[in-house]
C-alpha cells in the first residue's frame, strides 16, 4: 500500500502538522486490514534489498537497552531473507556493530552502525570506520547527567553517547538541558544532539543513517537493487527521504513519518510481514510499485 501527502485533501494543511497526522491516521485506520494484505505486492526478493533498523522496528523496547532480546524465530527469518536476497539484507543502527553482532549472534549481517560512523557493506566482511569516536572528555561529561536521577541510563556507544529516561520520563527536561549546556560548550560544529524515545543522543556531526545508506547502495549486492526501509525513530526520518532516490519504499513503525509508503503497528507486526515473506520466498511486483 502506498499513501503519500496527494492522498489527502490539502485545504488545511497549512493548519499544522497535528491536522495532518489526524488525516493520515483516519487514512490508515480505514485501510489497517488491508495494509499488510495489500504490503505484499511488495518485490520479487532477488531484485531488492532489505534495510531494518533495529531497536523499536524489529525488536522491542526494553527498559534498558542491555535487556533487548531478539524473539524466537527472528534469526533464521533474517538468515532467510539475508539467501533469498543474495545477501542483500542489512541492519541500519545508533548501536556499534559490535553491539549489534552480540544481539543477533551468530549472524554478522551487513550493517550500519553508529548512525553511520560505521559500515559493513558485506555479511561478515570488512567493517568500514566512516567516523572517530566521539571524544573520551566529553562523552564522560555527558554520562554525568545520569546522576541527575537513578532512572537515568547512560550508554556510552563509542561513536556517540545516549542518555535514557524512559525510567524517569519526567526528567526528560532535565536531561534535554543538561546536555544542550554541555553541547554548547563543545568546539561549534561538531556535535549534533538527536532526540528520541525517551532518549537524547549525542553523536559527531557529518554523520548520518542516511548518507550511510546511500553509500551502502553503492556496494553489491545492493548496488540496483531497490530498498524496502522500516524504521521507527526520529534518525531514521532522514533515511525515508533517501529511499525514493533508489527507486524503493519506507515504512515507519508505531507512527506516521512524512515521506512513508505506509506503517506498522508495532515490532511484532513487522516481524510477522518479514517471516511470511521470508516463507513465500518473492514477489512478483518491483519495489516503488503501489
Amino acid at each position: 500500500m502506498h499513501l503519500d501527502i496527494s492522498d489527502f485533501d490539502n485545504d488545511n494543511l497549512d493548519t499544522g502538522i497535528t491536522d495532518l497526522d489526524m488525516k493520515l491516521d483516519m487514512k490508515l485506520s480505514m485501510a489497517r486490514d488491508r495494509e499488510l494484505a495489500e504490503i505484499s505486492l511488495m518485490p520479487d526478493l532477488g531484485k531488492c534489498a532489505i534495510l531494518l533498523d533495529i531497536d523499536g522496528t524489529i525488536l522491542d523496547l526494553a527498559r534498558s537497552p542491555h535487556e533487548v532480546r531478539v524473539p524466537t524465530g527472528l534469526r533464521l527469518t533474517l538468515e532467510r531473507l539475508d539467501a533469498l536476497t543474495g545477501s542483500a539484507v542489512a541492519l541500519v543502527s545508533g548501536r556499534s556493530l559490535t553491539d549489534i553482532d552480540r544481539i543477533f549472534s551468530p549472524l554478522r549481517l551487513a550493517a550500519i552502525g553508529g548512525h553511520g560512523a560505521e559500515l559493513r557493506p558485506i555479511a561478515g566482511g570488512e567493517v568500514l570506520q566512516r567516523a572517530p569516536p566521539l571524544g573520551a572528555a566529553l562523552r564522560h561529561k555527558l554520562a554525568s547527567i545520569g546522576q541527575l536521577d537513578p532512572g537515568i541510563l547512560a550508554e556510552d556507544k563509542g561513536y556517540s553517547l545516549a542518555l535514557h529516561y524512559r525510567l524517569a520520563p519526567e526528567k526528560g527536561e532535565a536531561v534535554r538541558e543538561a546536555v544542550g549546556k554541555i553541547c554548547t560548550a563543545a568546539e561549534p560544529g561538531t556535535v549534533e544532539i538527536l532526540p528520541g524515545k525517551f532518549v537524547v543522543e549525542i553523536k559527531a556531526t557529518g554523520i548520518n543513517k542516511a548518507s550511510a545508506v546511500c553509500e551502502l547502495m553503492n556496494y553489491a549486492p545492493f548496488a540496483g537493487r531497490n530498498p524496502i526501509f522500516i524504521g521507527d525513530d526520529t534518525t531514521d526520518e532522514p533515511v525515508f527521504g533517501v529511499i525514493p532516490q533508489f527507486g524503493g519504499m519506507g515504512f515507519s513503525v508505531g507512527r506516521i513519518a512524512l515521506g512513508v509508503s505506509g506503517h506498522f503497528d508495532n515490532p511484532e507486526s513487522v516481524r510477522a510481514w518479514l517471516t511470511r515473506i521470508a516463507n513465500q520466498g518473492q514477489f512478483t511486483k518491483d519495489c516503488g510499485t503501489t
